[in-house]
Formats: C-alpha cells, sequence, structure tokens
C-alpha cells in the first residue's frame, strides 16, 4: 500500500476543501455537496460511495483539537477511489460490488470553525472574537480548544440525557468555552442539528465515528446497547486491535452513539484513534490509518 499524497501538516478547513477538489478533478465520478454549514458559514464537506441498500455513515473532527480524523478519512477516501479506479479487490472485496451493496457518507469534519481555531488560533476580525477571548480567559492559546464556534462541545450538543448533563454542568460551573459546555438545547448548533437531519432522513444501517485518543472502541450508552451491537464491537477490536470501553462520567452524556442508541436510531461505534496527549501530531496520521485500514473497509460486511 502506497502512502497517499496527504500533507504532513494539519489538515484545516481549506486544506480539506484543497484535497477534495482535487480528488473530484482525478476522479470525476466522485459524488461530493455539503451536509450543511458552520457557525461562521464554512461548508460541512459530505461524500458519497456507492448506492447499495445497506448505509453508513463515517464522522470526523467533531472536536477542534481532532482534526487528525478528518485527515483519516481522507487517506480512506483516496485509497478507495484508487483502488476501485483499477477495479481492484481488497480484502477480499470487489469495490464495484461493494457499492453496489452498499452507500457510505463520508463526513471528515463536522467542525470546521472548531479545527480553524485549534491551529490557527482567533483574529480580530473574527466577528466573535471578545466574546471568544473572554471564553478563553483573556487567552490567545487555543490550541486545547475542541468546542464549535461559540464554545459549544458538539458531542454533548445531541438528546441524550441532555438535560441531566446540564445539571450537572451546572454543579460544575461549566460554561461557553474549550470543552464540555453542552449548549442551550439539544441540537442547538447548526452542525449537529444538520448531521441528525440526516441520519434522520436517511435511517443508516450503521455509524462510525472516529475521535482521538486512546485506542478504545465505545459501543454502549451507559450499560444500554442495541441488539446485535456487541459482536460488531468485537469484530472491531479484532480489526483494529483497540479494546472496547465504557464511557463513565461526564463522557457518558449527550454523545452522537448515546443519542443513536437511546433513541434506538442505529448501531452506533465510536473510535478513539491513536495514543498520545491531543492534538496529536500529523506524523501520526499514517500509522494510525493503518491500523485503522481494515476495519473502515470493512465495518459494512458486519451488517
Amino acid at each position: 500500500m502506497k502512502e497517499p499524497l496527504l500533507s504532513p501538516s494539519p489538515m484545516d478547513h481549506a486544506a480539506l476543501l484543497c484535497d477534495l477538489e482535487a480528488l473530484c478533478a482525478k476522479f470525476p465520478g466522485l459524488e461530493f455537496d455539503y451536509l450543511g454549514e458552520s457557525i461562521l458559514g464554512r461548508p460541512i464537506p459530505r461524500i458519497r460511495l456507492g448506492h447499495g441498500p445497506k448505509m453508513f455513515f463515517y464522522i470526523g473532527a467533531h472536536h477542534g483539537m481532532e482534526w487528525i480524523t478528518a485527515s483519516l478519512l481522507q487517506h480512506f477516501l483516496r485509497d478507495f477511489l484508487e483502488i476501485d479506479n483499477h477495479r481492484g479487490r481488497i480484502f477480499g472485496q470487489d469495490l464495484a460490488l461493494w457499492k453496489q451493496r452498499n452507500t457510505l457518507f463520508l463526513i471528515p469534519m463536522l467542525n470546521p470553525d472548531g479545527v480553524e481555531y485549534q491551529i490557527h488560533g482567533i483574529h480580530g476580525e473574527n466577528p466573535l472574537y471578545e466574546r471568544l477571548m473572554e471564553m478563553n480567559r483573556q487567552s490567545n492559546d487555543f490550541s486545547t480548544w475542541q468546542s464549535n464556534a461559540r464554545g459549544v462541545d458538539l458531542n454533548h450538543n445531541y438528546d441524550a440525557d441532555f438535560w441531566e448533563y446540564k445539571k450537572q454542568e451546572a454543579e460544575l460551573g461549566i460554561q461557553n468555552g474549550p470543552t464540555r459546555f453542552s449548549g442551550e438545547h439539544p441540537e442547538s448548533e447548526p452542525e449537529v442539528h444538520a448531521l441528525c437531519n440526516c441520519i434522520r432522513y436517511h435511517s443508516p444501517t450503521a455509524i462510525l465515528t472516529l475521535h482521538t485518543q486512546g485506542e478504545e472502541i465505545f459501543f454502549k450508552s451507559g450499560h444500554r446497547t442495541l441488539p446485535g451491537t456487541t459482536s460488531v464491537a468485537r469484530a472491531l477490536s479484532r480489526l483494529t486491535g483497540y479494546r472496547l470501553s465504557v464511557a463513565e462520567g461526564l463522557a457518558s452524556y449527550g454523545g452522537l452513539t448515546d443519542w443513536c442508541v437511546q433513541k434506538e436510531i442505529c448501531p452506533s461505534f465510536t473510535m478513539e484513534c491513536g495514543k498520545g496527549t491531543n492534538p496529536l501530531p500529523a506524523a501520526m496520521e499514517f500509522p494510525i490509518y493503518a491500523k485503522l485500514r481494515r476495519a473502515l473497509f470493512l465495518f459494512p460486511t458486519l451488517f
């Protein structure tokens, strides 16, 4: 396997759009549109592979510090397109048949504003500049920023024990800022609302969300599971070497997987990719992808 020709530097929103533009030029049949827009008007790319009856979502970069997950999904996309273009097979699969059986929506960067803040910081022309500086305790260092443009942690903004979390939020004094603030109400943020609407419309077979870090797989909400998900999670663990885990404390409220499990929407799996301290360096992209590659190609075969 040749390493995809992606930049070794952090992937911001402009780099993502540039890479997608290059892929569209090289592979004219690539289906690419936008899920919606971020608070600051950045378009959220959505790529479609296949037109089969089984439908899947792969989602990256809920959190600003986790921009590397967008790079991982771009590695997968380029890998898929190159192999498919040569009418190749991978892990025993003919990708032409794969596309007849499956539909896959890739959403590499759900939180482009948060990624931009984390990589580049904020500047005076930002319409939220004063508010953001207040949220960040008057610090220009946004290197630990997880949230979206107005300080809401997108992976606490889903309708899953949301109001119970708000009570804990108040007790702990959590407010708008770099992380953990859940928003004013479920789906208050346009990024999450657009994704939830898309999921409700398409009723996917399953969802796979990439976060960092820890090499763990989450598929429960508390101790609640959907039928059949334990066997799939075990298969993902075998494919990646990641261990199965159960979220605890504040991490167990308001996430995408929690919403899918609690509302019985579809099986959902959160993979915490790589090991280290967030943000993981760009140099880790390919080693992490090499470990995930089999799982990303074979995930639809588990259903």
